[in-house]
């Protein structure tokens, strides 16, 4: 998403699960906003899609926009679903997996 799209999205309200779409066998996303201090992204996964172990060195915020997966952090798992928050902490490994086609928003703070 261009500067100029996620310019036109300031001042509104929004319905973030309406912001990205599902797309068959893959995962998509949707940056919404971007700035030195932090970002905000959305994902969809189809069903049986996911994110492989990784770290980020800072918090990473996730909340579950639609349906239901399973995350792992730090080797113990959490199923979650819509409505449902978790915050991954800094340098700490963490995966995630689609139970059924999910979307979710992720919140990153520099800092």
């Amino acid at each position: 998403m261009t500067e100029k799209a996620r310019e036109e999205l300031r001042g509104k309200v929004l319905s973030l699960k309406e912001l990205v779409a599902y797309q068959e066998g893959t995962v998509a996303s949707r940056m919404i906003v971007n700035n030195p201090s932090g970002s905000i992204t959305l994902f969809s996964f189809d069903k049986d899609e996911g994110l492989s172990e990784h770290t980020a060195p800072y918090d990473a915020v996730v909340t579950i926009l639609d349906g239901e997966c399973e995350v792992w952090v730090a080797g113990e798992t959490h199923p979650m679903k819509e409505g449902e928050t978790i915050i991954f902490p800094a340098n700490t490994p963490h995966a995630l997996s689609a139970v059924t086609r999910f979307k979710m928003s992720l919140t990153m703070i520099r800092g």
